[in-house]
């Protein structure tokens, strides 16, 4: 057996320079030999022996006497295969049991970017848990040491905040117009718009879009604005009563619903995710309305427990695997050191069914 060889000091100092290069420390340009050799805690001597091996490598190149060397083409190209660290805020801790669709979206795009070598984690506290205020979100987005974030469903507020972050964030859903953030998710309004429409042509003018406080606050999103506008193009005046304030709780939820059909009970319900109509459905059957002969009901994910329903139900359909790979190419060009916030959705449609029919005359 060959004896172990022991690496110079200027071998470990080219290693540490190769590790830093990785991890993107630093941009087109080393510091100069003093600012390294304070950083290495070595000699001058040292640093300039590793830079000359780098040099050598093809790595870095000089550019004259007193100037500091730039990074090239094979330098660059350590730096764009370093893996990221991802960090993932949800907002809800339980996703899998409020939105199963939303869930399986997320575990793709975490096996697909650790396939891609980035390390990928969920932030161990969510939104709702944080209350929705974001200056505990940020504190707490500060102590976690990411490369980039991706913030599923975040407020209006959370993702105005994050869009003037150094490190870059990506909005899985939510609301982002206007904001030099990048987003990817389904774009409902063409679906909102066609529910809507189908609903008013079956006779319904008492519809209620029952929407989480992200989307509602603090004006309604442009999705829900499409509901809106939609029942006003038909002459419908709207106000609260079609896209209420409530709760984000269960026990929320219920109180919602008991108000909504006290005195003037709605003839439509838009639900937003698969395990709030879940709960509508069955408090509608507990006081023996029936679907859809006296309510009729629209849920506005195409979640796979919906799929056992037999007749179908009305819902809103999108293909979540362009999302996916657009969270996958996000994350690269971040690797790469691109700035990319473009706002790229993929259109959902509204699939009829049986849960929804003609008003109720009794």
């Amino acid at each position: 057996m060959e004896p172990m060889r022991r690496m110079a000091i200027s071998e470990l100092a080219a290693e540490h320079l190769r590790t830093g290069l990785r991890s993107g420390r630093w941009g087109g340009t080393l510091p100069g030999v003093a600012r390294l050799a304070q950083d290495l805690d070595v000699s001058r001597h040292t640093v300039r022996t590793a830079l000359r091996q780098l040099e050598v490598e093809g790595v870095i190149t000089g550019r004259g006497l007193g100037r500091s060397r730039g990074i090239t083409a094979v330098g660059a190209n350590i730096v764009t295969q370093r893996p990221l660290r991802v960090a993932i805020l949800r907002h809800n801790a339980r996703l899998a049991d409020t939105n199963p669709q939303a869930s399986a979206v997320l575990t793709e795009i975490v096996h697909s970017l650790e396939a891609a070598g980035h390390t990928v984690f969920s932030f161990n506290k969510s939104q709702i848990e944080l209350r929705h205020v974001v200056g505990r979100i940020a504190r707490e987005m500060a102590k976690t040491p990411a490369d980039a974030w991706v913030i599923i469903a975040g407020s209006r507020p959370l993702l105005e905040w994050c869009a003037n972050q150094k490190t870059p964030c990506l909005a899985l859903y939510g609301r982002t117009g206007g904001l030099p953030l990048a987003r990817t998710g389904p774009d409902k309004v063409p679906a909102y718009r066609a529910a809507t429409r189908r609903l008013m042509e079956l006779g319904h003018r008492r519809i209620v879009n029952i929407a989480r406080a992200a989307r509602r606050l603090p004006v309604p999103g442009i999705a829900e604005r499409a509901f809106l506008e939609e029942m006003a193009a038909h002459g419908v005046v709207t106000g609260d009563y079609n896209l209420p304030d409530w709760e984000e709780t269960p026990e929320g939820f219920s109180d919602l619903l008991e108000r909504l059909f006290l005195h003037s009970p709605p003839t439509a319900l838009i639900v937003d995710e698969a395990a709030r109509y879940i709960a509508a459905a069955e408090f509608l059957a507990r006081r023996g309305i029936k679907v859809p002969e006296q309510v009729s009901l629209v849920s506005t994910d195409d979640d796979p427990s919906l799929a056992w329903c037999h007749p179908p139900i009305a819902h809103m359909r999108w293909d979540p695997k362009p999302v996916i790979r657009r969270v996958v190419r996000w994350v690269d060009a971040v690797r790469k050191g691109k700035a990319d916030r473009g706002i790229i959705n993929f259109p959902a449609e509204f699939i009829t069914g049986g849960s929804i029919g003609p008003v109720w005359k009794g």
